[in-house]
């Protein structure tokens, strides 16, 4: 099953606009899809490719690399050799599969580019991390893609539901509710992607087992485990602090604030001990990092600060597979009574990783705010998440997710009229359907975080 990427007409254009003077680095957690969307589009729009995977390169490969590099005429008749492709000027394409794997090559891109006969495709996961970096120069000629899970949209392109998506769409456009029936389906679908989540073995486990979440969740064990031993191949200090937060970030999620407490994990712990701990765990895109905005205006990453965090799962199909027992293969048993609700979990967990998810997907940094009250020695305005709204140029939305059909907004309310010179448009994001409150409020069924 070939599943269809949005990223895929970001590379074209890169392809069209950048003629040659630039290679694309594509980042992306393990597993999201790089290798295959770019193999595709290699074959597809190019004469031919040379596609080499340094997780997985042959010695004599490596070999042109190191005694070649120098002279690009040899390097490029012996790659052409090796690799039995003839390589045609401003036609052939070369990619660097897994560069991490192998820096020399990354840094060797500067003079590629510069050398002009060929285009060059980096993918690359945890690209960022301090060890992957060490001893080169990062090229400035990359042009630099971020590559998510899948997201809602192709979620239902998958499913054969595009139309459904133009339709939605076109509601938030003009601010109506979606017909009931459509409003359940895409509720439907909605379910089923948060359930399953985006990456791409899994949803295609899913699919070609006719709604199979048996199968997908033993592919998301594999993706977890994957994360696992990449995690216990940091060859730094805070390793087991890495590993610590990862595992733990189900049940910080779990709780009311949902936001990392170190205390938890060991008392007397600070925020500033964690830095190198966040700080891989995002750049891996394992996770989405939240900030707090200590001063909810325009201009959120000048007032973050990074003393409190909220930690998502990049995907959340792999946080509902982590919050299940993780010994067992979960059956399809088990998963239909989670779409029911007539499991006891926790859903606001899920649906607050998932609006994250999708912000994150869009282009947003996440902020998030909160208030403590000395009076009742409580925090008692809370704001999941913050972002610019790009209608209302210099003001920002406040964003509530709630996961139950029936809801207060006591806590927004007063975060609105507090801060309300700052604010634009307000929304609230729930399973409801689409509606506008007398005092401007926009209701948005949870799979409209999408057309944000």
């Amino acid at each position: 099953m070939i599943l269809k990427r949005k990223i895929y007409d970001k590379l074209l254009a890169w392809k069209q606009n950048s003629n040659g003077k630039s290679a694309l680095l594509i980042e992306g957690a393990r597993r999201v899809g790089k290798t295959t969307v770019v193999t595709e589009f290699a074959k597809n729009e190019y004469k031919s490719c040379i596609i080499i995977d340094f997780a997985h390169v042959e010695s004599r490969i490596i070999q042109v690399f190191e005694n070649h590099r120098a002279n690009l005429n040899d390097f490029f008749m012996l790659l052409s050799i090796e690799c039995n492709t003839r390589l045609y000027v401003r036609d052939s394409v070369i990619v660097f599969d897994e560069v991490q794997e192998y820096p020399v090559a990354r840094e060797l891109i500067k003079y590629l580019v510069a050398d002009g006969r060929y285009d060059y495709i980096e993918t690359g996961s945890l690209i960022s991390i301090q060890e992957n970096v060490k001893n080169i120069v990062i090229p400035s000629e990359e042009h630099d893609v971020k590559m998510y899970p899948l997201d809602f949209e192709e979620f239902c392109l998958a499913c054969n539901s595009d139309m459904l998506v133009e339709y939605i769409h076109t509601c938030f456009e003009q601010r109506i509710p979606l017909e009931r029936g459509l409003h359940n389906k895409a509720i439907h679908l909605f379910k089923q992607y948060l359930l399953t989540g985006g990456m791409p073995q899994a949803v295609v486990a899913f699919l070609d087992g006719n709604l199979d979440y048996e199968a997908a969740d033993e592919a998301k064990r594999g993706i977890i485990s994957l994360y696992r031993k990449d995690i216990f191949t940091i060859n730094q200090r805070y390793k087991s602090k890495v590993a610590s937060i990862f595992d733990q970030i189900p049940g910080f999620l779990s709780k009311h604030e949902k936001r990392v407490v170190l205390s938890d994990i060991s008392q007397g712990t600070g925020i500033d001990q964690y830095a190198d701990t966040f700080f891989w765990l995002g750049n891996s895109m394992i996770c989405n990092e939240c900030f707090r905005a200590e001063n909810p205006r325009f201009g959120l990453a000048i007032n973050e600060t990074r003393s409190s965090i909220k930690c998502y799962m990049g995907d959340t199909g792999l946080l509902v597979t982590r919050a299940i027992d993780e010994n067992v293969i979960a059956s399809n048993e088990l998963y239909q009574k989670i779409y029911r609700g007539t499991l006891s979990m926790n859903e606001g967990m899920f649906f607050e990783n998932v609006a994250a998810q999708m912000l994150v997907a869009k282009g947003y940094k996440l902020f998030f705010y909160t208030e403590y009250n000395e009076k009742k020695h409580k925090n008692d305005t809370e704001i999941d998440f913050l972002i610019p709204d790009r209608n209302n140029p210099g003001k920002i939305s406040p964003l509530e997710v709630k996961s139950g059909k029936k809801y207060t907004t006591v806590s927004f309310d007063r975060f609105r009229e507090k801060f309300k010179d700052s604010i634009g448009t307000s929304y609230v994001i729930s399973s409801k359907n689409l509606s506008v409150t007398e005092d401007g409020i926009i209701h948005i069924p949870i799979y409209m975080t999408m057309c944000l």
